[in-house]
């Protein structure tokens, strides 16, 4: 039977402004916007409060199990919420950032989450950004965009985004995480980032937040 929803696949590499992007024209659209990127910010938040190794298959899949993963809308922000907490700005944190692509490669945790995100997407109409979205969770999305910007001005823009919400750290190490990211990113087994072969390439080194929303509008 042919889907009769519309999906909006947006990829790339970390702090490319994709949850940004992806907001932005799920609000334009009146779409539902999913952010697969903060789902395994939850589970990698989950392991860490669990001592989960990941390296030990039993221990991981009996810690899936017992994660419940939900969004929700509050002051008009999506939110995002494990086991019925809200978590939205805990998983923002470095100590997250310097472990969620090790546990982001962990087959089984990309199992779950894939799941859980084609059921999200399941007659809906939607915008979902990520990794792999338009590659291994929607192959069939009606419009992919994969986003990529200067390493440095990735590095500067997540720098400024943490600074503001207080984190103590340099610039340098921002730009190590994010070199250390794409690294596990680009060469995992598994679903590893790519460019789908259908996927519009938007590159906002010198775009603003406006130009990068016109440019899938346009396109769309």
């Amino acid at each position: 039977m042919a889907r009769t929803n519309t999906i909006i696949a947006i990829d790339g590499y970390s702090s490319c402004g994709k949850s940004t992007l992806a907001k932005a024209l799920a609000k334009k659209l009146h779409y539902l916007y999913i952010d697969s990127g903060a789902m395994y910010r939850a589970v990698t938040l989950y392991f860490i409060r669990h001592a989960v190794p990941l390296d030990d298959e039993q221990k991981v899949a009996a810690a899936l199990a017992a994660i419940h993963i939900d969004f929700h809308t509050a002051a008009g922000q999506t939110c995002i919420s494990l086991n019925g907490e809200d978590v939205s700005e805990e998983i923002r944190q470095m100590f997250i950032s310097d472990y969620v692509s090790e546990v982001s490669a962990v087959k089984a945790v990309r199992s779950a989450m894939v799941a859980q995100q084609q059921r999200m997407g399941r007659n809906k109409n939607i915008v979902m950004d990520g990794r792999d979205i338009g590659t291994t969770v929607f192959p069939d999305a009606d419009l992919k965009i994969f986003m990529t910007a200067d390493p440095k001005v990735r590095a500067e823009r997540r720098y400024l985004e943490l600074k503001n919400k207080g984190e103590d750290i340099t610039l340098e190490e921002v730009f190590e995480n994010l070199a250390h990211r794409d690294y596990i990113d680009t060469t995992r087994e598994e679903s590893p980032l790519v460019r789908a072969n259908d996927a519009l390439i938007l590159d906002n080194t010198d775009l603003n937040e406006e130009e990068q929303l016109q440019f899938v509008l346009d396109r769309l």
